[in-house]
């Protein structure tokens, strides 16, 4: 599960048994867990993270949806 990138309390991975699924990342802070699909960015799912936190974390992906895409794509070779 590398981590790809990590802002304030928010660290942004993979998981390696996902290939077969759209570019996507994960989140994980204190609270929970989230989803977002990478193009266009969507939630895809959310356990615990609070929505005014679901924002920050959707703008962050929005700012880093290029680098993210490459990684997720670097990462599992598509």
């Amino acid at each position: 599960m590398p981590t790809v990138l990590r802002i304030g309390p928010y660290r942004f991975h993979f998981y390696s048994d996902e290939r077969t699924e759209p570019a996507h990342v994960h989140v994980r802070s204190a609270s929970g867990e989230c989803k977002f699909w990478l193009d266009p960015v969507v939630l895809a799912s959310n356990r615990g993270i609070a929505s005014h936190d679901l924002r920050d974390i959707e703008h962050i992906v929005f700012q880093h949806q290029a680098l993210l895409k490459e990684k997720f794509h670097e990462f599992h070779r598509c």
